[in-house]
């Protein structure tokens, strides 16, 4: 089949990348002119995606350009001593298998995987879907079907389901570059109080180091392209927090990469309709930052090219890819909500309590962590819990360039 796939992140090369192993014609469109670099944060590969991973012959490449991060370090507002805790045990508890990268790295990798093999359309998008698809720039064409990888705010999903439910998880997410010396490689070293936090990290492999914003608020006036009211909001929200703050906050004003926005979940379990449906975030985004929603649209699009190899009947496949993946979609929606409590506590107790368990946790031998965590399956080990399964005619991977 000729299938078209809207967004070139992270679940549309990944989806692409297996259709064409299955025998499709696959063609991605992006509406950004390049590759998207957008200042993104970095992004945890559990275990499931990190076998997907393996299995397109690109996990190497992944592992190389890992952050490396192995401690946090945090200050409470008030306080003048940090608490520390060790990343790698918290990780170990999670999953049996992780890795920690950028998401603009990320992209890339599964984008080199694919460039050979697919037709890649940049500055592009859907304007309409009927018997042809209709472009803003190219011309109209036609395709048996097509895909909305496009994310949270997705096209696709706008022009085909219309209004979809939501839940406003109470909080945000900020990204922002900044000069890579302000950044430890190896440790996020930060700022928490009631309500807010902000950090800082680096990594070997990176030209600047990412400063990571979280804050809780009541739902926000602003467009999701309107960057100027984003970093209005933002110093807003972390005005008067601790001077070290303040001096990150400086490099707004420069032309460094830079992400906001709301921590949502999409809400609907109809992730079909004709001969279109959804993947990843533009389907069932537990929410940025606190649900594992990166290992979610690997396992999803790895999930969807399967159900679509298996026979002609699109329509059946895509309802055998909503059997598979309704579970731990909404197995994550829960998780992602007692995250999104957890890591942005709303009181002063709330924070010690979390910094405190973090250091206890820790201080745990590593060989006790992971038995005690695998006794919860849909808690911290939900991640590993999501299953791959085996469709049988995907051939031999070779690694990407």
């Amino acid at each position: 089949m000729r299938i078209l796939v809207s967004g070139a992140s992270i679940a549309g090369p990944v989806l692409a990348y297996w259709l064409t192993r299955h025998g499709h014609e696959v063609t991605v469109v992006e509406r950004s002119p390049a590759l998207r670099k957008t200042g993104g944060h970095a992004v945890d590969l559990f275990k499931p995606a990190m076998d997907i991973s393996e299995r397109m012959g690109v996990l190497p490449r992944i592992e190389a350009l890992a952050t490396g991060t192995t401690r946090l370090s945090y200050l409470r507002e008030g306080t003048r001593k940090p608490i520390s805790a060790d990343v790698t045990k918290l990780f170990a508890a999670a999953s049996d298998r992780h890795v920690e990268v950028m998401r603009d790295d990320l992209s890339e990798i599964y984008y080199d995987a694919t460039r050979a093999d697919v037709e890649y359309v940049f500055g592009d998008s859907i304007a309409s879907i009927g018997d042809e698809v209709v472009f803003e720039v190219g011309a109209p064409r036609r395709f048996d079907l097509v895909i909305g990888a496009d994310g949270l705010h997705s096209n696709v999903r706008r022009l085909v389901f219309g209004e979809v439910g939501k839940t406003f998880v109470g909080a945000y997410l900020a990204v922002l570059s900044v000069p890579r010396d302000l950044g430890v490689p190896g440790e996020m070293t930060g700022h928490i109080g009631p309500g807010r936090s902000a950090a800082v990290y680096g990594a070997r492999h990176l030209d600047d180091a990412r400063a990571v914003f979280l804050f809780r608020s009541p739902e926000l006036a602003y467009h999701h392209r309107d960057v100027a009211r984003q970093k209005e909001l933002l110093r807003q929200a972390f005005a008067g927090m601790h001077r070290e703050v303040d001096s990150w906050l400086e490099h707004l004003d420069g032309d460094g990469a830079f992400y906001f926005d709301s921590i949502t979940q999409l809400r609907e379990d109809t992730w079909s309709r004709g001969r279109v449906a959804l993947v990843g975030d533009a389907a069932y985004c537990p929410g940025p930052a606190i649900g594992g929603s990166t290992s979610l649209a690997v396992l999803g699009a790895y999930v969807l090219a399967g159900e679509l190899s298996t026979g002609a009947d699109h329509e059946a496949a895509f309802t055998r890819y909503a059997d598979e993946m309704r579970d731990i979609v909404h197995t994550s929606r829960a998780f992602a909500l007692g995250t999104a409590k957890t890591l942005i506590p709303s009181t002063r107790l709330g924070v010690s309590a979390l910094l405190r368990g973090a250091q206890l946790l820790t201080s745990l031998p590593s060989w006790l962590i992971r038995p005690l965590a695998k006794l919860n399956s849909k808690g911290v080990r939900m991640h590993d819990s999501m299953r791959v399964k085996d469709y049988g005619r995907q051939g031999t991977a070779t690694a990407a360039p």
